[in-house]
């Protein structure tokens, strides 16, 4: 990737904006997360000089090691799939872990993470076998056997070419959460943000759009 400037970032995201409004929302009703598993710590500043400071990181070491390079400059969500042995490693840095999905990495978050500590569960709506996430019908269960704090959910639907093929999975994650009382909705990346906009999305998931 080229190196990043603030001028370029800014113009990317006030057309993300512009295209989330274009579909009937307005883009200060949700959150714009920076996904910046490819953008190299040097470049970081100018996201922040364009205006963007929710970030999110797939790798626990690089989100580690991203945070401490600028400190107190951006806000951290975990993002990818998350190990429960990386647990503790990321706590100290993330306001949400986004995808949580596994008994092993509950137990983990039991011992260590505080009682603000936020998740949203990571559902798979669609069964996919390389995608982690607990089905639908199993939710309920593990929302029983979580006593961290769970806030909402997240979902990756099957990748499509056609934004709209996503709209189902967004719906359906909608219907799962407000079911349950759950607040926060990440969903939508690149390629389908204004439908999950569309679909209540409270968290978009943005990465190349931004840095081309």
């Amino acid at each position: 990737m080229a190196e990043l400037s603030a001028e370029r970032v800014a113009a990317n995201l006030a057309a993300v904006r512009d295209e989330i409004r274009s579909a009937g929302r307005d883009p200060d009703e949700l959150e714009i997360l920076a996904a910046v598993k490819y953008v190299a710590v040097d470049d970081l500043p100018a996201l922040a000089d364009a205006g963007i400071t929710l970030l999110g990181e797939n790798r626990a070491q690089d989100l580690v090691a991203k945070a401490e390079r600028w400190p107190d400059r951006f806000t951290w969500d975990f993002i990818g799939q998350l190990q429960s042995r990386k647990v503790k490693q990321i706590l100290p840095y993330v306001r949400l872990i986004e995808s949580v999905a596994s008994d092993s990495a509950l137990r983990q978050l039991e011992r260590h993470a505080d009682p603000s500590t936020e998740i949203l569960v990571e559902v798979n709506l669609a069964g996919e076998g390389t995608k982690s996430g607990i089905a639908p019908e199993e939710l309920d269960a593990f929302l029983e056997r979580a006593s961290v704090r769970v806030t909402g959910l997240m979902t990756m639907p099957p990748f499509a070419e056609d934004p709209e093929e996503s709209r189902p999975y967004f719906a359906r994650l909608r219907e799962l959460a407000h079911a349950r009382g759950l607040e926060r909705l990440s969903m939508g990346t690149t390629q389908d943000f204004a439908v999950a906009a569309q679909e209540g999305a409270t968290i978009v998931r943005i990465g190349s759009r931004l840095y081309a």
